[in-house]
C-alpha cells in the first residue's frame, strides 16, 4: 500500500514542475491570457462547491426522524463504499473545477464556450492532480508472484496483465456507443427542454411510466416455465457484476440547494417532472433524482491519462469488480474484504451474526452503521432493533428475498470451508479462503451461464453470442457496459411479482406467515429473522412462478408507486428511475442500439409493430416518442416480442450475450480455462447446482433438480438424496512436510499460502488489511533451508497518506492497529462518513 501512495506522491511531484508550462506552450488555448493564480483560486473554489454539498448528512436526516423517506433510502443503498466515495467526488471536483474555470474565461474574455471546447493536457493535468483525481488515473501495482496466477484480486485488477484495469472495481463502465449528451461533455437528453428530437420534445420519464409501463397488482400473467428464484438469481447476479453509485452529494454544487427540494436541474439534481395529479408528486412538480457518480479517467489505459485531451465526456463509475466472481460474497475491495472476514478463525471462515440464529444455521452479519436506516418490526417490545445486514454488496437488504440469498452464500462459503479443513488439515486459514472463494465463485459462473442465461436469451441467442467455450482471450475486454447494466439487464424489473410467498414444509400457505405485499419487504431483515427465517421464504420462490414479462403488463404498482415505501413519506417509481438514469448516462437511443446489434432500424409506426405485436402499446409509444428514434433503450427493448425460447427480444438478448461473452471469455480465471481447476475438480464443479447449495445450507428437504425450472410439489420436486453435488475429495492434497525447510513461520497479522513454482516448493506471505508486509513476500525451499526469514507483517499509519488523507482535513486522524479514526471536537460531530467534523448547519468546518 505504502509503495502506491509513494508511486502517486512521485508522480504528482513530477507533474508539478509542467504545470504551468501551458501558459508559454499554448498559444492558441483559450486559456493563454489567465494567470495561474486565477486558474488556482477556480480550480480550489471548484473543489469547495463539491466538498460543501457532499457532506450534507443523510444519517442525521434518518436518525432525526426515525423514518427514511424513500429518497434517502434509495441514497442508502446506493451509497459507494470509501473508496469508491472518494474517487467520486474526485471526478465531481474535476468536473466543477472545470466549469468554474470556463465561467471565468468567459468572463475575462467576454463570450460563452462550448463544454467541449478544447483545454490543454497541461491544465487537465493541473486539475486532476489538485481535485484528487490524479492517483486513481495511474496504472495499479500488479503483484509478481506464484500467488498472482492461483487467485484473482479481490479488486479485480490485473486480471488482464496488459491491461491491468479491465473489469476492476472503481473503474469507468465501458461504452460501447459513444455517449449521447445534449452537450457533447455531460448534460442528460431531456435536460434542456427547448432541446428538440427528430422535432419533438422528450417525453418525462414519470408520464411514460403511468401511460404505457404501469400496471396494477392485479395484472399478472404468470410464467408458466420458470419459478420466481429465476428473478431473484437475476438481481442477485446484476449485484455481482455492476454497481453504479449515486453522487455523495445531496445538494446542488451552485446553489447549496436540498435535491429533495428543488425542480431545479443542477448537478447533482436532475429532478423527474411530475403532473399535480401524480400520486407521487407530493405538492411539488418533479421527484427527486441524483446523478450517478462520474468517474476518474478513461478507465483502461495502463499509459496515464492516455489523451488527455477527450476526458472531457462524462463517464459512471461501477464500484464492484466486472467480474462473475461472486463479489456479493466477498466484496469488490480490501476493505470490504477485511470487514467480512473472521480474521480470528483458522477455518478460513466469514463473519456471521452473532445475535440471530436460524435453526441453527447462519445469518449475515449486521452493518457497522448503527442505527442502519432499515425498517423495524413495530412490536418489538424493548426498543429491540434489526439492522441491516452486511455483504459484499451493500444492497442485500432492499428485498427479503435478495437478503436470503446472500445468506445462502454465506452458508455456504463456510460449509466448503469447514469440509476443506477437514479434508486439508495442513492447509492455513488463508489458504482455506482463497481455495473456498475460488469454488464458490465457479458456482456463480456455472449457474449463471449453464442454468440461467440461456433461459434468459434463449438457445439460438446463446449459440450466436456466446457459444462454446475456446479458452481465455487476452484481447476480449471484461468490463461491464453502461448499457449493459443501465438499461438490458434491467429487463428483470419485469418479472418481479407483487406478492411474495412464504410456503410450509408441504409447499402450502403457511397461516402464520401470511402474503405480504412487495412494499412490506423492502429494507425489512427483521422479517427474514423474526418470521420464519429462510426456508419458507425460499419454498415460495421454488414453488411459485415469475411474472411473465408482458407488453401491456411491464412494472406493477409495487415498483412504479411504492417502491421503498416504509410509511406515509412517500414513494419512488422503479420504472421512472430506470428511464432518468439511461438518460443521466448519457445511452443512446433505442435505434442505435439496434443498429449497433446488426438489428434493422425502425423508422415508423409500421416498422415498430414488426417487432412490438401489441398494437395498442405501439400507439401510446408512438403518442409519446413521436419518433422511434427518440425511444428510450430500456423501454424499447423492454417492449420488443421474446425470441423463441427466451424471456427477452433480439436487442436486449444481443446485449446480454454479447456482454456474458466478454465476461467469460476476457476473464483469466473463468473456471473452464486451464490450470485454473485440475479436470477432475471440474467435473465435480459440474455437478453442483443451486438447488443443491439449499439442501445443504437450510432445512428444505425437497427441492425442484432445477431450482429455475417451475414444477408443482410433490411430483416434479426431488429430495436432497438425489440431488447431485461435487465431491470435495478432489480438493485433497497429499501434504508431506518438507523435510529441509519444515513449516514456514507464522506471522502475526498475517498468513502464508503455499505455492509450486518452476517444482520448487514456496510460501507466498499476506498481510490482513490495514498492515503491510516487511521483508521478503515469497519464501523457496532451497537445500539449505528457506532461502530467506519470514517476513512481518506492521501497521500501516493512514493518518500519514497525504495523497489520499483518510479523514477530511476538519477532523483529526488518530491511527490504530490495523485502521485509524477521524475524532471530532465540541461542539461539532462526525458526517455520516465517519471523517468529516460537522456543525449544525451540516457542513464541514474549516
Amino acid at each position: 500500500m505504502k509503495v502506491f501512495i509513494i508511486l502517486g506522491f512521485s508522480a504528482a511531484i513530477a507533474f508539478t514542475a509542467v504545470f504551468f508550462s501551458f501558459l508559454q506552450i499554448g498559444k492558441d488555448t483559450i486559456f493563454e491570457q489567465i494567470e495561474d493564480s486565477c486558474i488556482t483560486k477556480a480550480i480550489q473554489k471548484g473543489s469547495s462547491l463539491v466538498d460543501y454539498a457532499a457532506h450534507y448528512e443523510i444519517k442525521r436526516k434518518i436518525q432525526g426522524s426515525g423514518i427514511a423517506t424513500p429518497t434517502l433510502l434509495l441514497a442508502f443503498s446506493k451509497f459507494p463504499e470509501q473508496e469508491s466515495q472518494e474517487i467520486s467526488q474526485a471526478a465531481e471536483r474535476m468536473e466543477m473545477s472545470i466549469q468554474v474555470l470556463k465561467q471565468k474565461v468567459c468572463q475575462r474574455h467576454k463570450r460563452s464556450l462550448h463544454p467541449t471546447d478544447h483545454l490543454s493536457a497541461d491544465l487537465l493535468t493541473m486539475i486532476a492532480n489538485i481535485s484528487g483525481c490524479l492517483p486513481y488515473m495511474l496504472p495499479p501495482k500488479c503483484p509478481n508472484n506464484c500467488l498472482a496466477n492461483e487467485y484473482r484480486l479481490i479488486t479485480g485488477a490485473c486480471n488482464n496483465r496488459e491491461h491491468p484495469r479491465w473489469g476492476a472495481s472503481n473503474t469507468a463502465l465501458a461504452r460501447w456507443l459513444p455517449a449521447a449528451y445534449e452537450d457533447g461533455l455531460s448534460q442528460p437528453r431531456g435536460w434542456d427542454p427547448s432541446i428538440r428530437y427528430n422535432g419533438f420534445q422528450l417525453p418525462s420519464v414519470r408520464e411514460v411510466t403511468r401511460k404505457i409501463i404501469h400496471a396494477p397488482n392485479e395484472a399478472v400473467t404468470e410464467d408458466s416455465l420458470y419459478s420466481d428464484i429465476i428473478m431473484v438469481w437475476g438481481q442477485y447476479i446484476d449485484h455481482d457484476i455492476a454497481f453504479t453509485p449515486q453522487s455523495t452529494s445531496r445538494t446542488t454544487f451552485l446553489s447549496g440547494m436540498e435535491c429533495q427540494m428543488t425542480c431545479e436541474k443542477q448537478n447533482p439534481c436532475f429532478p423527474i417532472k411530475v403532473t399535480t395529479n401524480d400520486t407521487l408528486s407530493a405538492g411539488m412538480d418533479c421527484l427527486p433524482f441524483y446523478r450517478s457518480s462520474p468517474a476518474c479517467g478513461t478507465g483502461d489505459h495502463s499509459v496515464l491519462f492516455g489523451n488527455i485531451s477527450v476526458l472531457n465526456t462524462r463517464q459512471q463509475i461501477n464500484g464492484l469488480t466486472s467480474f462473475l466472481d461472486a463479489s456479493t460474497v466477498y466484496g469488490s475491495t480490501p476493505a470490504v474484504e477485511n470487514k467480512l472476514r473472521n480474521l480470528t478463525s483458522k477455518e478460513g471462515l466469514l463473519r456471521v451474526n452473532l445475535k440471530y440464529y436460524d435453526n441453527h444455521r447462519e445469518y449475515l452479519p449486521f452493518t457497522d452503521q448503527i442505527p442502519s436506516p432499515c425498517a423495524q418490526d413495530s412490536s418489538a417490545s424493548g426498543g429491540e432493533r434489526v439492522e441491516c445486514f452486511l455483504a459484499g454488496d451493500s444492497r442485500s437488504s432492499e428485498v427479503t428475498s435478495l437478503a436470503a440469498m446472500h445468506t445462502l452464500w454465506l452458508r455456504e462459503h463456510n460449509r466448503l470451508a469447514r469440509a476443506l479443513k477437514r479434508i486439508n488439515g495442513h492447509w492455513s486459514a488463508e489458504t482455506i479462503y482463497q481455495e473456498t472463494r475460488k469454488i464458490v465463485g465457479a458456482l456463480h459462473q456455472i449457474i449463471t451461464l449453464r442454468d440461467y442465461i440461456p433461459k434468459i436469451i434463449g438457445p439460438d441467442a446463446f449459440n450466436l453470442y456466446i457459444g462454446l467455450y475456446t479458452g481465455y482471450d487476452p484481447t476480449m475486454n471484461p468490463t461491464v457496459s453502461n448499457v449493459f447494466s443501465t438499461a438490458a439487464f434491467r429487463f428483470g424489473h419485469a418479472t418481479i411479482q407483487p406478492i411474495v410467498r412464504r410456503l410450509n414444509a408441504q409447499y402450502l400457505d403457511d397461516p402464520e406467515l401470511p402474503n405480504l405485499h412487495l412494499h412490506q419487504v423492502f429494507f425489512s431483515p427483521w422479517r427474514l429473522i423474526k418470521e420464519g427465517g429462510l426456508d419458507p421464504l425460499i419454498r415460495g420462490l421454488l414453488a411459485h412462478p415469475a411474472k411473465l414479462q408482458v407488453q401491456d403488463q411491464l412494472l406493477n404498482e409495487e415498483l412504479t408507486e411504492k417502491l421503498f415505501v416504509l410509511s406515509n413519506n412517500g414513494s419512488l417509481d422503479l420504472s421512472s428511475l430506470n428511464l432518468q438514469r439511461g438518460r443521466d448516462h448519457g445511452l443512446p437511443g433505442y435505434n442505435e442500439w439496434r443498429e449497433f446489434c446488426g438489428l434493422p432500424k425502425l423508422e415508423t409506426h409500421t416498422d415498430l409493430n414488426t417487432v412490438i405485436t401489441n398494437p395498442n402499446v405501439t400507439e401510446k409509444i408512438m403518442e409519446f416518442y413521436h419518433n422511434p428514434n427518440n425511444i428510450d433503450v430500456w423501454l424499447g427493448g423492454l417492449m420488443e416480442d421474446f425470441l423463441p425460447g427466451a424471456r427477452t427480444g433480439p436487442l436486449f438478448a444481443c446485449i446480454i450475450g454479447k456482454q456474458m461473452k466478454a465476461l467469460r471469455d476476457g476473464d483469466r480465471f473463468w473456471w473452464e480455462n486451464d490450470e485454473v481447476f485440475t479436470e477432475a475438480q471440474k467435473q465435480e464443479l459440474k455437478k453442483h447446482s443451486l438447488s443443491r447449495v439449499i439442501c445443504d445450507n437450510t432445512g428444505i428437504s425437497e427441492v425442484p433438480a432445477d431450482a429455475f425450472q417451475l414444477g408443482k410439489f410433490p411430483q416434479d420436486f426431488k429430495h436432497c438424496n438425489n440431488i447431485p453435488g461435487m465431491n470435495l475429495e478432489a480438493w485433497k492434497e497429499f501434504y508431506q512436510e518438507d523435510e529441509l525447510c519444515g513449516t514456514p513461520k507464522s506471522v502475526e497479522n498475517g498468513d502464508f499460502v503455499y505455492c509450486s513454482e518452476s517444482g520448487k516448493s514456496t510460501v507466498t506471505y499476506t498481510c490482513h488489511y490495514g498492515f503491510q508486509l516487511q521483508g521478503e513476500e515469497q519464501l523457496t525451499c532451497t537445500s539449505k533451508g528457506w532461502n530467506f526469514e519470514a517476513p512481518v507483517c506492521i501497521d500501516i499509519n493512514e493518518c500519514e497518506n497525504e495523497i489520499n488523507p483518510p479523514c477530511h482535513p476538519s477532523a483529526i486522524c488518530i491511527n490504530t492497529k490495523g485502521s485509524y479514526r477521524c475524532l471530532h471536537t465540541d461542539p461539532y460531530k462526525l458526517a455520516e462518513d465517519g471523517r468529516t467534523c460537522i456543525g449544525n448547519g451540516c457542513e464541514p468546518t474549516a
